[in-house]
């Protein structure tokens, strides 16, 4: 224990129904990149909630730097030495960078004095912030540059990194290794959550597997291959998404010169998007975060008010119908957001269900909502689609994300859409349910129905697209065959070079 610097000894966790974790223990060093690994619902969520003070766990003990931590709570978490990145960044958009730091933390020096530690921060760790700018005007990735600097300035000496690289450029991935490695240089401990194997492979230096909310492995990762890491998380052999030879059929969906003023201060406008989308396509549309994908989901999908005749379903304009009047006609979407916007956390699985399938799975009847058949649906998604939970009575905000991701996608392609828009349908999610889900949107695509799949995951797009355009500033480029393209071709695409506006 002379190296360790947290030391976890037996920690148990048990909800209603489930233990999220059964008898952990093992040991980050100081100095250490140390990932933490598993499936969806394996429970690593509910041991990082512990160690920064969270939840309490009903049985076992941890040790920060040789002495007994039990954290009440995150302030006294971070006063011992405890920072915490997380996944869903919590920034508010119409302050600004020094104004939103200064929320996190007890006790902030005055404006001028803390603008000066953030830009010398962030400079010094190669991750440049200007205190001043809004954060609504921010990229992802400098957002998250926010709340790495956030934490960098109580100079912790445990950081807790969930999922870090979701939202990032391939360039910003690198500066912010960059960055750990010279905090793990100077001291520093990182316990790194990633569902991207390669990256842990290039990062960290000890892994620790959970599955079944149990401890299976500690093993270097480095010597491990991403297929390894994988079938450790799984407990068994990983499958590839295979797709399946299909002739395109007629155009189903057809955009033309769709444009969207700026939805909010800090939205993106869409300008002039034209595409034509075939019955057995699958579209794929890359991106930077807030290139107006939102916007486009937003107009495919009703939320969003458009006029004339921007957008086609088989020939029959779509106008400003709204969502259900599309759903009814066979146009579904899963949007980003899975909490509040894609599902509703304080209702149950059956309700969610409730919520978008109603008319096309028939669960109402004569104006009354028809329960058992909702229940009967949600337990369908549940299963075919693996979803970790109790039951369809579980409410949706106690999933974990990449468990609520599949019950998501499983309720809209369960309901045989002509037309699914899907904007990051794997993000967060471990590698055999991203698999799932990119099998049933090809499953879907053989079937007959046309799919567009918005994601930031190159590899993703590559591997399940027939045809490829990129977003960017709310220009959309021109529709290419996937099979056509290079890699640097796609970059090139995503950096603006054939974006049309």
């Amino acid at each position: 224990m002379s190296k360790s610097l947290l030391y976890i000894n037996g920690l148990t966790k048990a909800y209603p129904g489930v233990v999220a974790n059964d008898d952990v223990s093992f040991n980050i060093d100081a100095g250490e990149i140390h990932a933490l690994l598993g499936e969806n619902g394996a429970g690593k969520s509910t041991l990082v909630k512990m160690i920064y003070g969270l939840v309490r766990p009903d049985h076992g003990a941890m040790q920060l730097a040789g002495k007994n931590f039990s954290p009440a709570e995150p302030r006294a978490a971070r006063a011992a030495g405890v920072a915490m990145v997380f996944q869903h960044f919590s920034l508010f958009e119409a302050l600004s960078v020094a104004e939103n730091i200064a929320l996190g933390m007890e006790n902030p020096p005055k404006s001028n004095a803390l603008s000066a530690r953030i830009t010398a921060v962030s400079q010094a760790y190669g991750l440049p912030l200007d205190p001043e700018r809004l954060v609504g005007d921010l990229s992802a990735g400098e957002r998250q540059r926010v709340e790495i600097i956030r934490c960098l300035l109580q100079e912790p000496k445990l950081l807790i990194m969930d999922e870090p690289t979701s939202v990032l450029t391939p360039q910003e991935v690198t500066t912010l290794f960059t960055t750990l490695r010279k905090l793990k240089a100077e001291g520093t401990s990182i316990l790194y959550i990633s569902h991207k194997l390669q990256e842990i492979r290039v990062l960290c230096e000890t892994a620790t597997i959970l599955r079944g909310g149990k401890k299976v492995a500690t093993c270097d990762p480095r010597k491990k291959s991403a297929r390894e890491l994988a079938e450790m998380m799984v407990g068994g052999t990983l499958n590839s998404a295979k797709a399946k030879k299909t002739t395109l059929g007629e155009v189903v969906l057809k955009v033309s010169e769709l444009s969207l003023p700026p939805q909010s201060a800090f939205g993106t406008s869409l300008k002039n998007i034209t595409f034509q989308l075939h019955k057995g396509e699958i579209l794929g549309i890359g991106g930077v975060a807030g290139n107006g994908q939102d916007e486009l989901l937003a107009c495919l999908s009703g939320e969003a008010k458009t006029t004339g005749d921007a957008i086609q379903l088989n020939g029959v304009s779509l106008g400003n119908k709204p969502p259900n009047v599309r759903r009814a006609l066979g146009v579904l979407a899963a949007p980003e957001e899975r909490l509040g916007h894609a599902a509703a956390p304080d209702m149950s699985l059956t309700e969610n269900a409730m919520l978008t399938a109603m008319t096309r799975q028939n669960l109402s009847k004569s104006g009354f909502l028809d329960w058992p058949r909702a229940k009967a649906f949600a337990e369908q998604v549940i299963s075919q689609f693996d979803v970790r939970t109790p039951g369809p009575q579980s409410a949706a905000g106690s999933l974990s994300g990449g468990n609520l991701q599949k019950f998501v996608i499983g309720r809209e392609v369960l309901q045989d859409p002509e037309v699914l828009i899907v904007n990051q349908p794997t993000w967060g999610v471990d590698a055999a349910a991203a698999a799932d889900i990119r099998q049933a949107l090809l499953d879907l695509a053989t079937k007959g129905a046309a799919v567009i799949v918005i994601s930031q995951d190159l590899d993703e797009l590559m591997e399940i697209s027939t045809s490829f355009a990129a977003l960017n500033t709310g220009c959309l480029s021109a529709t290419r065959p996937m099979a056509e393209l290079s890699l640097d071709e796609i970059g090139l695409l995503l950096g603006g070079a054939d974006a049309t506006a």
